[in-house]
């Protein structure tokens, strides 16, 4: 039975001038952000390295008091440990702390003051270049009696960073504006998220539906349609039809849907005189953003093939390839999933996976590598492919995660949306623009990645590629 490691302090009687303690930490990102988190201290000269790059330094820097809690931890912890009451802190900041920099924290009694059992200590921080970054003297109430006290163990903390689709944003944003047929935009939602589009230098609007409904949504968010286009109709039927005809004519690049049912806008785009039905079975992407996983996810179909056909799946994968191709990804990897990784007759999942993987094979499907069936586990986590022996390309490394059905798919994507904190873009491909899906429970984050996604698809093909390795 492993014993629970002890803090043990040094009495007031045993601490003699001259004795001394430290500890070694690295800063890292998290550190900065996580102290910026817990003081509200968010200053950009720690945080944002454009800010910071304009500053006297150059470059983010931690905070200093980081630096100083630093002493607060050797006082505490080591010297002298347990029971010290803290009465007062001189602090000098020599130099800046940079992310990557080893400091290294050492206190040291000065003086004793027998009346109160106050103690001086200097208080030194020092870099890996042995400079020093901080000075200065600690005043305490060093403890009368000995204590050994068992280390509190903490709580795991982790950090939800959103920014695996900064630079197809960035890049976004850097381009041509281009017009985007809002689509029955009646509510507030919708027409804030079209007026945020826009001032995010994104896309350009233009609202199609009942301009009485179009204005009063826009009086009751309390934003201005000035200089935006309004393109009356009746209703969202009527609204849907013009969206499509404006599309197929090339006068919009891409639609959004408004405050409209989806099946009501896509009703119109399958129509067989909309001029936007392809060959191809449309499709949804959520492009998710998950903090726990390295890179951009996809996960395909989860919001409109309920239960699709092989030939349907084969579709849904091909579309989700190419949007990665067009993005930059060279050679997307696309995991099959089901709810084991071999070949069971009982479960048709399975058997499309596998077949899946034979038209890739052949052809039938390009650009992208394909392997099924694999289990969640397996496609997202190398440690679970390892331990089961699978030996693939894909397994433990999946940029694309076609699902069996839209249930699987719907309650996937809301679990890595609740439970891991992921951020989702939501997309319709396989028609001749781009459709952008949102809902009014999404973040301007994620409705910022979608009018990304959909701008990069919608325009020219990216040089370089926004998303290659």
């Amino acid at each position: 039975m492993m014993t629970q490691p002890l803090l043990r302090n040094r009495t007031f009687d045993e601490m003699q001038p001259g004795e001394s303690a430290s500890l070694v930490r690295i800063v890292g990102r998290d550190d900065i952000e996580l102290f910026a988190r817990v003081s509200g201290d968010v200053n950009p000269a720690h945080l944002d390295a454009t800010f910071a790059a304009t500053g006297l330094f150059g470059h983010i820097v931690a905070h200093g008091m980081w630096t100083g809690a630093l002493v607060s931890a050797v006082l505490g912890t080591r010297l002298p440990g347990p029971g010290t009451i803290y009465l007062g802190q001189e602090l000098r900041f020599l130099k800046p702390v940079s992310p990557g920099d080893v400091v290294t924290a050492t206190v040291t009694v000065r003086e004793k003051r027998d009346a109160k059992r106050i103690v001086l200590l200097d208080t030194v921080c020092t870099n890996q270049k042995g400079e020093n970054v901080l000075e200065g003297v600690a005043t305490v109430i060093a403890p009368a009696n000995a204590i050994a006290w068992p280390r509190t163990e903490l709580p795991e903390i982790s950090i939800r960073r959103h920014d695996r689709y900064d630079a197809f944003i960035e890049r976004a944003r850097g381009g041509q504006m281009l017009a985007a047929g809002i689509v029955h935009p009646c509510s507030t939602a919708a027409i804030l998220a079209a007026v945020e589009l826009r001032n995010e230098g994104l896309l350009e609007p233009l609202l199609i539906g009942p301009e009485a409904k179009i204005r009063a949504a826009a009086e009751a968010a309390r934003v201005s349609l000035d200089g935006i286009t309004i393109d009356p109709v009746p209703h969202s039927h009527a609204a849907a039809a013009r969206g499509v005809e404006l599309a197929a004519s090339g006068r919009v690049a891409m639609l959004m849907k408004g405050s409209l049912h989806t099946d009501e806008l896509l009703g119109a785009v399958l129509a067989r005189e909309s001029g936007l039905r392809t060959e191809r079975r449309i499709s949804h992407v959520y492009a998710m953003d998950v903090p726990a996983y390295a890179k951009p996810l996809v996960i395909t179909d989860a919001a409109i093939n309920i239960l699709p056909t092989l030939e349907q799946k084969r579709d849904i994968c091909q579309n989700a390839i190419d949007m990665l191709r067009r993005l930059g990804l060279e050679q997307p990897l696309v995991a099959v999933l089901a709810a084991v990784e071999t070949v069971n007759p009982r479960m048709p999942s399975t058997l499309d996976a596998a077949a899946l993987t034979v038209m890739a094979a052949r052809g039938q499907i390009t650009g992208g590598l394909v392997d099924g069936p694999l289990a969640f586990d397996n496609a997202v986590s190398p440690d679970a492919a390892r331990i089961k022996g699978i030996t693939s390309p894909v397994a433990g490394q999946a940029d694309i995660l076609l699902v069996p059905d839209l249930e699987a798919g719907n309650m996937l994507a809301k679990q890595l949306l609740y439970f891991a904190g992921a951020t989702a873009a939501g997309l319709v491909l396989g028609a001749r623009v781009p459709i952008i899906l949102t809902s009014r429970a999404d973040s301007l984050t994620t409705r910022i990645a979608s009018a990304a996604l959909a701008k990069l698809l919608a325009g020219p093909v990216p040089q370089g590629g926004v998303l290659a390795p």
